[in-house]
């Protein structure tokens, strides 16, 4: 019989590709990282890794494969099990970017202690890419994500439709073609390029009806607005994310020619969901209809 505690250590290792980081990430010894291996390969009789340079062997590649599915199947029953027992003690995983837990989630998180004082709530900041990816490999029970396409084996809730503003001063004079700051082009603050908003974005971009610009990447939406408020150039945001507890003082142009995102929730094609997580998704949706911001 496999341990689960080698298998564990196995995927995380194959995924790390190094011993002392794969320690660090399971708070482990790297040499018991390396007797989980050595009990690994004696119980299957086969050699899993190579060291130098390191790399798994056929076999490795293979009980990879069976290892991710186990654990995945494990983290999602025990999910479930925690939901068809109401589950009042443990800990609810959610995963969201952090401009969306910043303005959408502290209200609700707040009612949730208040109600289920007995389970930890642990927030993952990420991406919606990687949201996706941490609920459907059940490192998450639910995650808030923006342009979520369905698709097993995950379940998109809309909450919300999302549009866009531009933050920045100048634009209007932008496109009349006009110079400001004597600059001839204007700088637009955007997401990384590999992000679903950029996806969203770029094909939109012509219609800001601009002659010329250049584009600033940024890795968060809290920095898109620091940069523009900062005065070196323009951001394209979500509306949500200018809470007028920010106090901006650029000037904020809608963009109604933009196309309109969805916000909302994913969880995992038949995951049975807890009363915690009905109820905060119901504190989530009582949010949205409160903030003036969101609509």
């Amino acid at each position: 019989m496999l341990d689960l505690n080698w298998l564990n250590t196995f995927v995380t290792l194959a995924r790390l590709e190094h011993f002392g980081k794969a320690a660090n990430e399971l708070h482990m010894t790297q040499p018991n990282v390396s007797l989980h291996i050595k009990q690994l390969e004696q119980s299957t009789r086969v050699k899993l890794i190579e060291r130098n340079p390191f790399r798994l062997t056929q076999a490795g590649e293979r009980l990879l494969q069976s290892a991710q599915n186990t654990l995945m199947e494990l983290q999602s029953c025990q999910s479930d099990l925690n939901a068809i027992n109401d589950l009042c003690q443990g800990t609810l995983t959610i995963a969201a970017s952090d401009i969306i837990s910043r303005w959408l989630l502290i209200g609700p998180f707040q009612s949730f202690k208040a109600e289920f004082p007995g389970i930890d709530l642990t927030l993952l900041n990420t991406t919606s890419t990687q949201a996706s990816d941490s609920v459907k490999s059940a490192k998450a029970d639910l995650g808030f994500v923006m342009a979520q396409k369905e698709s097993q084996p995950l379940h998109f809730t809309e909450l919300k439709q999302v549009t866009w503003c531009a933050l920045g001063n100048g634009l209007e004079a932008w496109q009349k073609g006009e110079q400001v700051d004597n600059l001839e082009a204007p700088t637009l603050i955007l997401l990384g390029h590999d992000t679903r908003t950029r996806d969203l974005m770029d094909p939109a971009l012509p219609d800001l009806k601009l002659p010329k610009y250049r584009i600033m990447e940024v890795d968060s939406v809290d920095a898109q607005i620091d940069w523009a408020e900062a005065g070196f150039g323009i951001a394209i945001v979500p509306d949500f994310s200018l809470h007028p507890k920010l106090n901006l003082q650029s000037t904020i142009t809608p963009l109604p020619t933009f196309p309109s995102a969805s916000l909302g929730y994913i969880v995992r094609q038949n995951q049975v969901l807890s009363k915690a997580i009905k109820k905060l998704l119901r504190w989530v949706e009582e949010e949205i209809v409160r903030s003036p911001h969101v609509q």
